[in-house]
């Protein structure tokens, strides 16, 4: 894309194309964990509920991580935190890799290799991109959802392909080596923090922009924001999200094969969630910088929710397929959507905390739901159970996000009443 500023590049489209690939492969691997689950299972004589538990663990770890990589990123910057990250994947993946020993596992797999992802997450690198464009940020959000889309599309086939040739502690370790060799030339040569003081702003909007500024009081601080209805609903629509998410990453595939379809067409499906999720993104992209991104957030949820009882409820493949691809068209709405509108409601200021804070709630729903597939499995002998849940919530989540504020509205402190 040119720049809104006559006809040069904006360098900004760089940091989000570096950003998508990074969340492809970290959302890829934190999502694409059911390929991994029963060849683990197996080899390391885990049950399901002790592996889903472990992997819940990681789920909690992964969303306590998050406000820490968004304060990380505040106060030492966005490239030494993706370093970081990297690193921790890494040697997390050669840990758990070479051990049978559950606690070491948790350890790794459990908290390391989480605490890495989060360091190279969405949520890391929300900010930078937040502080590079302002008219068109809807839309570079939503690129950053497509590289996590597309690494459901890639990563979950690829690695069921990759756990059957090579098992599952090679297909660990090449990924982490992978993620770390990407993540180091992006985070030295292209990923910048100090953007352009009208970054991708017409001249004329950013003189706008300057003169409403000025006449405008500070906004909230931390402690304020948290404490506004604004903010919890939008962490209730992201426990919903990271509830869906997580359940159809880690337990999709073995709920579809518990219902009779073979592995490929298991993992197809879900790949093919996140290959429809990429040109959703885009459509959603531009819809969000034109019209309320509240009603956009509410269709992303009900759609997906009646999607998951249409998931459970599926006979053949093609059934399965026409599922997944309308889910996938909204697959990726929740989490860009959800920061698009904490920046236009707290400003940019706060974005990268308050991120960070609400989407700790999108990993406290996904450990519910790697417990709760696998758990509820094993003592009801039916999907229903977790699934059904999950679709009840995301319809909730709908309801609660048509009750956010319809347009791009800076919340301030409130002004004290005059005395009497």
């Amino acid at each position: 894309m040119r720049s809104e500023i006559g006809t040069r590049w904006y360098f900004g489209w760089n940091i989000v194309a570096a950003a998508a690939v990074l969340t492809l492969l970290s959302t890829g691997m934190r999502l694409g964990m059911g390929p991994y689950f029963m060849p683990m299972a197996r080899e390391l004589g885990f049950s399901r509920t002790l592996l889903s538990t472990i992997m819940a663990g990681g789920m909690l770890c992964y969303g306590i991580a998050l406000p820490l990589a968004g304060f990380l990123v505040s106060r030492y910057g966005t490239r030494r935190v993706l370093l970081a990250g990297a690193g921790a994947v890494l040697l997390a993946a050669v840990i758990a890799a070479n051990t049978q020993d559950a606690p070491v596992f948790l350890f790794a797999f459990g908290g390391l290799l989480s605490i890495g992802l989060a360091f190279t997450s969405p949520v890391a690198l929300t900010p930078v991109i937040s502080h590079w464009f302002t008219r068109r940020r809807g839309m570079a959000l939503f690129f950053l959802a497509t590289g996590a889309m597309a690494g459901m599309a890639v990563v979950t086939p690829v690695t069921t392909f990759a756990v059957a040739w090579f098992g599952w502690r090679a297909t660990l370790v090449g990924f982490a080596a992978l993620l770390a060799a990407c993540t180091v030339p992006a985070a030295l040569f292209i990923v910048r923090d100090l953007a352009p003081v009208n970054t991708d702003l017409l001249p004329e909007e950013a003189q706008a922009q300057r003169a409403q500024a000025a006449t405008l009081p500070q906004p909230l601080e931390p402690s304020e924001a948290v404490r506004t209805g604004t903010f919890w609903k939008i962490v209730f629509g992201l426990f919903c999200c990271g509830f869906s998410m997580n359940l159809l990453g880690t337990h999709g595939m073995p709920m579809l094969m518990d219902h009779g379809f073979d592995a490929v067409t298991a993992a197809m499906t879900v790949g093919l969630v996140g290959v429809a999720a990429i040109g959703g993104s885009v459509l959603l992209g531009g819809m969000a910088d034109r019209m309320p991104r509240r009603n956009l957030l509410a269709t992303v949820y009900l759609v997906r929710g009646l999607g998951f009882f249409a998931l459970v409820l599926a006979s053949s493949g093609l059934e399965l397929y026409f599922t997944a691809t309308m889910m996938g068209l909204v697959w990726a709405g929740g989490a860009a959507l959800s920061a698009a509108i904490l920046a236009d409601v707290y400003g940019l200021r706060l974005v990268g905390l308050l991120y960070g804070i609400a989407y700790f709630g999108h990993q406290v729903g996904a450990a519910l739901s790697s417990f709760l597939g696998g758990w509820a499995y094993e003592a009801f002998g039916t999907h229903w159970v977790a699934f059904g849940a999950c679709g009840m919530l995301l319809l909730a989540g709908g309801v609660v996000s048509l009750q956010l504020p319809r347009r791009a509205t800076l919340l301030m402190p409130p002004v004290p009443a005059p005395a009497r």
